[in-house]
Formats: structure tokens, sequence, C-alpha cells
């Protein structure tokens, strides 16, 4: 399916990185947003409103919050910094682009939340304190698939198409295990990816997927259809809480 294709993936992705219009602050969901280069571009994608919309995150509207919020791949931090204004008291903003590390941390000063948003250069979950757990755990992910052996020209690719899906591989292994007792980990997919595999590696992984909410949006030609996914342990023994431990070994870094 054209929709699905990694190639037309990345030629956004270059275009979005390269545009000579591209801008250095943009508007969204009420709220002024800085945007610095090489970081995922919400003017050039509607997926970042989308993910405002299933999360309950707009900017007036918002459904109240509280506790503690983990979001993988943060981008330009506008989910983040979207949580912790809605009452998150701690939040934690992780990428593995150190420049949307630095977008973030700047966002989260720009909205005066800087004492309850920290941002960390991590690949997933490398570099958290795995102490930590979060009652949210969230990922906007980079579902278009793309072949196993594709090696990414620019960490802004890394936004846009995951190869052979080993770092949603990954996240289905190992969000719940970041989770407190009662806590939720979240995947925001869309039909630009492939919802069959990713099924497939739930099930390898032990986990259930529950789709919690969905939207259809137009971006561009193509109606999109953005879905909310909880993803829970099914493996006897296994719960919330249970990740890993100060001096066990990390696990194998992925290209997500």
């Amino acid at each position: 399916m054209q929709i699905r294709s990694h190639v037309r993936s990345l030629e956004r992705s270059r275009m979005a990185r390269t545009d000579s219009g591209r801008p250095d602050r943009f508007t969204m969901r009420g709220r002024e947003w800085r945007l610095l280069p090489d970081v995922f571009a919400p003017p050039y994608s509607a997926s970042t409103d989308a993910a405002m919309e299933l999360l309950g995150l707009m900017a007036g509207t918002q459904d109240p919050r509280h506790g503690s919020f983990l979001e993988i791949g943060c981008g330009t931090g506008i989910i983040a910094v979207s949580a912790a204004l809605a009452g998150c008291d701690r939040v934690l903003a992780t990428d593995i682009n150190p420049h949307a590390v630095d977008n973030a941390a700047l966002n989260a000063r720009r909205h005066g939340v800087a004492d309850r948003v920290s941002a960390l250069h991590s690949d997933l979950f490398d570099a958290i304190d795995p102490d930590q757990r979060f009652d949210t755990v969230y990922w906007h992910s980079n579902f278009v698939l793309a072949p196993a052996d594709y090696r990414y020209e620019s960490v802004h690719e890394r936004a846009y198409v995951d190869p052979g899906y080993a770092a949603h591989h990954r996240y289905l292994r190992e969000a719940p295990l970041w989770t407190t007792a009662g806590g939720s980990a979240l995947l925001h997919f869309s039909d630009r990816g492939d919802l069959a595999l990713l099924y497939d590696l739930a099930e390898a992984s032990g986990r259930e997927l529950q789709v919690l909410r969905s939207m259809r949006i137009r971006e561009g030609r193509d109606l999109v259809e953005h879905v909310l996914i909880k993803v829970s342990a099914t493996r006897v023994g296994e719960k919330a809480g249970a990740g890993p431990r100060p001096g066990s070994a990390p696990p194998a870094r992925t290209s997500g």
C-alpha cells in the first residue's frame, strides 16, 4: 500500500528537514512552540495534533492529569509539556535525537514547567534511571515499517521509519515494565504502519494490545487512522515495576 511506503515517509522527512520555509516557531492547539533544526516538525505533519486529541491534551479543554509521565520520542516536547500543564507533577521527555532533547527543554522553559519536565537523551529506555517508574509511559512511534537493513541517513529520519520494527518490538517488551502498579503503557500508531505485524510482535513478546481511542484525519491526499493503544503484560509473574534493576545488563540498542 502506498500509504505504508517507507520511501514516501523518507521523502516527507527530507522535505520537512530541508524546506527553506521551515519555521523556527509555530502554533498548535492555542500555544506557541519553538522548533529547532533537525527535530520532527509538527507543522509538516498532522500526527502530533492527532496525538494531542487522542491523549486529551488540547489547550483549554485538556483532561486533568496527575502523577508521573514518561514520553519516549519527545520531539519538540509538545506532549510532555502539555502533560505537565494538565497537572502531571513529574514528566520525563526522552529522545534519541539530541536536538529534540534541547527542543523539549526549551519549550518546557517557555511554558513555565521546567520544574516538572526533564529532558533526557536516550535510546528508548537506555538512559533512564532503572529505579524510576511512571504512571503513564507513552510513545508516538515511528510507525512506518522500513526494511530491516535500512540505515538512517540523518537523525531526523528516526522519527519517520523503524527498520524491521526493531524499536517497536523492544518497546512492546519493555514499556509495561516501567509503569507503576496500576499505570499504563501507551503506544500511538496509525495505518501508515503494519498493524498486523505489531500484533504478531505483541503476541511473541507476551503482550496484549487494546485500542483505547481512534480517529481519522486528512494528511495530504491520504485519510489516515490514528490509534492510541494500551500495551499490557500477559505473561504469568510479569507485572508493572518489574523492569531492569541497577547493575543488570542493559538491553541491546535499537535504531528506533
